[in-house]
């Protein structure tokens, strides 16, 4: 038997059908179109008092379309809350909110706040009006939840209203939506049916024929409690002497409904009795699950009975397939169920669960096996659903399964425990990670790996055969993780290394895994060589095993370790092949290309390219956080202060922000945001901000060096010589901490930082007028940095490295590259210097070339106006970029224009 098409999350987007058979509210209908130009319409109301009914008779004839989500208790995760949403979106805009689901299965959701901007973001494009109902919102009542949906409401776009149906008042903020005109409000007193309304459904609805005084009496019994008048509708069913059985119950509503559902079970045969009380373990009911709980066989058929017999009953799908009781209902037959039967329930759950199981809803079979305290069953659908909830990210479920088994069934379930490990370190709760590996290793050294799964209260226990023959590299590279995040490197090192002994060539993916985590140590350790060589062969097993996200995330780490190993180029490579591999794969727009173009504005930045810089970090932020990697926020507000020309007071609140937007993960911060702040203060002057940010840090010239702190000590260096410009002791007692330095990022190839030291030991020199040995490390510098193109990290420097450089040209240090230096600064005071600059100038025919280089002529094109060879444009194309020093068409045209060489 094959479960229908309609899984569990499209019978939570039905929208309820109004009833044949209804009694209209037009008084309410109208309530309901006025609110539509406010942005909350809300309903809230106790129990059985028509809420759902009533938004669906009024969804019916909206003239919006409307999109509905049935919520329930296990909707409280705020990603699945997310996921929901968009899928109702999705209902009546096929496509809508594709980059945002993609965002909440990626391996690192961002946060809840990101996402939903992107969505409100959409929302506020679409070209229509539109209603989101959000029904049984009580079931998910939860601080994080009112907090999402708080966020939702005071952002709303116009073009959607959001309807909330509750029994309680959620946290929103009431009040001041109710002072600015925001909300719309239905309460109990509004909801309870009228005599008129009670007359109506008694006699037209329900099909009795009572007198006007048995109606007022029981309106009076009820107050108009509109659960209360269809049970008692039900009850009355067959009597005769209605009067007396109006007398014969009072008091509030939970007694009356207990009251009334005891009065129609009696009444109905006991095969009707037992189905009521026994599917009311189900939050959803089917023909055949029914049939599998009740051990009856005409489900189906009794379903669409109840429904026509005006019992709480609500379907679910069009076709009638899927129902659920009325929730008051079903709490109701649950406690009868408790009362005349307990002894089934653990059965009944166990029957529920087997059902799921064989159909593949894991998590439906894992709550009925828990629900029937069958922890053993339970454990073994854990193990099974544990690959594809791991793929999903949804560890955190798994979590709460896990944690609700006794301690025992854990202790003696290896693989489960393994299991337990990950999930805790996903969601962050590092501490209790390694305990549940020492769990299962405790196993393997005790027993053999050749015995059979076995299952009993004593002796280990596994599902999965393969599975559990893989412990000892899965918890190897687990223990590796957990000592990347504790920070304890030669133990991340050392088990890095074991996965790698232990796992077969051909499983790609842990291998890959092993190998970055490798690749990581070493970074942190500042050996930046070996760490892209491993970091590189991870990747490319990633990559292997079909992550291509997790591989296109990795790649963002590949640049930044060259560019610390001073390969620009390189690193621009790396970014460009990423995107291109993105689109390659279909998905263009794949988690981790926003943090690619934020890396791309760097690098055009530092090679003197503003203008693409700027384009790149627009193209980011169009691409939103929803499209980028954790670090995203962060790195995209550094390097808008980094790019922010002259406003230093906007730079310094931008790395504010980016200060409160860092999160930590596995990658080594080494460049602390505090550190960029503080050269912002040093280029503001706040010198006694710079050097209390030097106190708290505790650094000074005889610290040991470490990677880690290396940005940290090249900018108390930096300090150091603003503090003491002419303090001659001060200047060489720096001089000398910057040749440990030096010597430090030599020894491990850090060509990056080795350029930015040599640059202040020339600014040192320079302060005491000692031209001739400020020059010598400019020129090192120079000679480093020409093959990549650095400009920025002498431009930045300001007057004094004008000067510098003005001093290396006359001294025909570097010269073609000295010129594009000093065109560099620009406004800065070297105007001058640059014209002064003539390097080889253009052949006739490169001038040619540059003219048509200026057009949208294509390379091909250009070679057919010129009656040259493909390979001969070229070669002139390449003398070109090579005499105006640059690296690209449209900056050669800019710096030709430049140089009035047009």
């Amino acid at each position: 038997m094959n479960i229908p098409e309609l899984p569990v999350l499209s019978t939570k987007l039905y929208i309820p059908q109004p009833r044949t058979r209804l009694v209209s509210r037009p008084r309410l209908i109208e309530r309901l179109k006025a609110g539509m130009g406010r942005k909350l319409t809300l309903i809230s109301a106790s129990a059985g008092f028509g809420k759902t009914t009533l938004i669906s008779e009024w969804a019916a004839g909206c003239e919006r379309p409307v999109a509905w989500v049935s919520l329930d208790e296990r909707d409280k995760d705020r990603l699945r809350l997310l996921t929901l949403l968009v899928a109702a979106l999705q209902t009546i805009e096929q496509h809508f909110g594709e980059a945002v689901m993609r965002a909440i299965q990626s391996q690192s959701p961002p946060e809840a706040e990101t996402m939903l901007t992107m969505l409100l973001n959409e929302i506020s494009s679409m070209p229509f009006e539109f209603v989101l109902v959000l029904d049984d919102y009580h079931a998910v009542g939860d601080r994080q939840i009112d907090h999402t949906i708080a966020f939702l409401v005071e952002h709303l776009p116009p073009q959607m209203h959001l309807v909330i149906a509750t029994r309680e008042n959620p946290q929103l903020s009431l009040s001041r939506l109710r002072a600015g005109g925001h909300l719309t409000e239905l309460r109990d007193s509004e909801l309870r049916f009228t005599a008129s309304e009670a007359a109506e459904f008694l006699n037209q609805v329900m099909g009795l024929h009572l007198s006007a005084e048995d109606i007022d009496a029981l309106d009076h019994r009820t107050e108009g409690w509109i659960a209360g008048l269809q049970l008692a509708a039900l009850s009355m069913q067959g009597r005769n002497d209605i009067p007396a059985f109006i007398r014969s119950f009072a008091g509030d509503n939970r007694y009356i409904v207990d009251y009334l559902v005891e009065e129609v079970l009696q009444r109905q045969p006991a095969d009707v009795r037992n189905f009521l009380l026994q599917t009311s373990i189900l939050d959803r009911l089917h023909g055949p699950l029914c049939d599998a709980v009740t051990g009856q066989n005409e489900g189906a058929a009794r379903l669409q009975s109840l429904e026509q017999g005006s019992f709480f009953i609500v379907p679910l799908d069009d076709r009638r397939q899927w129902y659920r009781y009325h929730h008051l209902f079903g709490e109701v037959l649950s406690i009868h169920l408790r009362t005349d039967q307990p002894d089934l329930i653990p059965e009944l759950h166990r029957r529920a669960s087997e059902w799921y199981g064989r159909h593949g809803s894991y998590a439906e079979a894992i709550g009925h096996a828990l629900a029937a305290e069958d922890f053993p069953r339970a454990a073994d659908l854990i193990e099974q659903a544990w690959a594809a909830m791991r793929r999903s990210r949804q560890e955190s479920a798994v979590l709460g399964w896990i944690q609700a088994l006794p301690k025992e069934i854990i202790r003696h379930r290896p693989v489960l425990s393994v299991e337990y490990a990950w999930a805790l370190l996903a969601v962050g709760q590092v501490e209790g990670a390694e305990e549940r590996l020492r769990d299962a290793e405790r196993w393997l050294e005790n027993s053999s790996l050749d015995r059979t799964p076995e299952t009993s209260a004593t002796d280990m226990c596994y599902v999965d055969e393969e599975e559990f023959r893989r412990l000892p590299g899965t918890i190897a590279g687990y223990r590796a993780a957990y000592a990347q995040a504790i920070g304890d490197i030669p133990a991340a090192i050392t088990y890095s290394k074991r996965v790698l002994e232990l796992v077969p060539a051909d499983d790609h993916l842990r291998r890959g895994a092993a190998a970055a985590l490798l690749g990581l140590a070493a970074w942190t350790s500042g050996d930046l060589q070996e760490a892209y060589r491993m970091f590189s062969e991870g990747m490319a097993n990633v990559r292997r095993a079909g992550n291509i996200s997790d591989a296109i995330g990795g790649s963002i780490a590949l640049a930044d370790i060259n560019i610390a190993l001073g390969r620009l180029r390189q690193a621009m490579d790396i970014f460009q092949n990423g995107l291109l591999l993105a689109a390659e794969m279909g998905t263009p727009e794949m988690r981790g290309t926003a943090d690619m173009y934020v890396g791309m504005s760097e690098l055009s930045r530092e090679q003197g390219d503003l203008n693409a810089a700027m384009q790149h970090l627009h193209r980011s932020q169009e691409l939103g956080e929803q499209l980028g990697l954790p670090q995203y926020p962060y790195r995209w507000r550094v390097a808008m202060a980094r790019q922010s020309q002259g406003d230093l007071d906007g730079a310094l609140e931008l790395l504010q922000e980016a200060e409160q937007r860092y999160v930590g993960d596995f990658f080594p911060n080494v460049r602390p945001v505090s550190a960029l702040k503080a050269r912002v203060w040093l280029a503001l002057n706040r010198w006694n901000e710079a050097a209390e940010w030097v106190h708290e840090q505790g650094l000074s010239t005889s610290d040991d060096l470490h990677y880690l702190r290396e940005f940290e000590h090249i900018t108390l260096a930096r300090v150091l010589l603003h503090r003491h410009p002419s303090n001659l002791a001060h200047i060489q007692e720096t001089l000398g901490f910057l040749e440990r330095l030096s010597q430090a990022a030599v020894d491990s190839g850090r060509t990056g930082s080795q350029i930015e030291i040599l640059i202040l030991q020339a600014l040192a020199h320079h302060s005491q007028g000692d031209m001739s040995s400020a020059l010598a490390p400019l020129e090192r510098a120079l000679t480093l940095a020409e093959p990549e193109r650095y400009v920025r990290i002498f431009a930045d420097e300001g007057q004094p490295m004008a000067a510098l450089l003005e001093a290396a040209w006359n001294g025909g240090i570097c010269p073609n590259y000295v010129r594009l230096l000093l065109l560099s600064f620009g406004k800065e005071g070297s105007g001058s210097a640059a014209k002064k600059a003539v390097g080889e100038p253009l052949s006739e025919r490169e001038r040619d070339v540059l003219r048509l280089l200026k057009t949208d002529l294509s390379g091909p094109e250009i070679a057919r106006e010129l009656h040259v060879s493909l390979n001969t444009l070229r070669t002139h194309t390449k003398n070109i970029y090579d005499k105006l020093e640059v690296n690209n068409r449209r900056a050669a045209v800019r710096r030709a224009e430049e140089l009035d060489d047009l």
